[in-house]
């Protein structure tokens, strides 16, 4: 997905972000709360995109459904993909929706089947085959737009679908960054990766010791020191990828950074 908007015209633009949280937060019933409390309270338009793959292992379990992973990623088969879609879909959902309600913040719960808003490829068979794994291919910008225009705030589960009836699993880092691809045609877009550290570390065993601005240049020199390296590596190709493509800003660090009180956290630019 390509974006072909200039400088200039995204001085004139309204902002969004588009905020993403993992499994980490949604697992615990008061960090959860806590987020959602902050969400309600960004201002502006916004968007929020979660994953819940602890709770699906959890309930897969329960079912005697064995969670199959390649190199920390889920292989998908239909059985799974059921599971997936309760918890994803329904559950976790449906559960942050209800919770937003309550925080006077008119959320409308969506998997990408809906209002036709992602369509993905299933993932080609290579050195191993991940089943019914979407990779985004097209974000359908105009419509999530009307969505928002009519004040609701769209809240995306990790599941999109190809277009012939079929739902597939999808990365909740890749939905983020495609569905802020797909928004800067229309809006200057930010990203809020929220997760457990308070930003991209320089010491690993120090949380305090965060990278606060990383551009592309400075990347680099991050790569060869080391500091940027393992599970980071592909959240940061991720990052840049989306920056490349018209996102104003990618911002990653822990819950806090969404007030205005905390400055200690990682942006990322070009």
């Amino acid at each position: 997905m390509t974006n072909n908007k200039t400088e200039t015209s995204s001085a004139y633009m309204e902002k969004l972000s588009i905020i993403k949280i993992g499994g980490n937060i949604i697992e615990d019933e008061t960090s959860l709360n806590s987020f959602l409390e902050l969400f309600s309270k960004v201002e502006g338009k916004k968007i929020l995109v979660h994953g819940g793959g602890k709770r699906a292992t959890a309930m897969a379990s329960k079912l005697g459904i064995e969670s199959k992973l390649f190199n920390g990623r889920r292989i998908t088969d239909l059985e799974t993909l059921k599971v997936i879609t309760m918890v994803y879909g329904g559950l976790v959902n449906k559960n942050i929706v209800a919770k937003l309600q309550a925080l006077q913040t008119n959320a409308i719960g969506l998997s990408g089947a809906d209002i036709n808003s992602i369509k993905s490829d299933k993932r080609a068979v290579k050195e191993i085959d991940f089943g019914f794994v979407g990779d985004v291919k097209e974000v359908a910008s105009n419509s999530i737009n009307t969505l928002i225009k009519a004040d609701f705030t769209p809240v995306f589960c990790a599941i999109t679908h190809d277009g012939n009836g079929q739902l597939l699993n999808t990365n909740a880092d890749t939905i983020t960054s495609q569905v802020a691809i797909g928004m800067s045609e229309i809006y200057e877009t930010s990203i809020y990766y929220c997760f457990e550290l308070n930003g991209v570390l320089r010491d690993i065993n120090d949380k305090n010791s965060v990278v606060k601005d990383i551009n592309s240049k400075t990347y680099q020199t991050l790569l060869k020191e080391g500091i940027i390296a393992d599970g980071m590596l592909p959240k940061l190709e991720n990052c840049f990828d989306a920056l490349n493509n018209g996102v104003h800003t990618v911002n990653m660090g822990n819950t806090s950074m969404l007030t205005n009180e905390n400055d200690n956290f990682t942006t990322i630019t070009l």
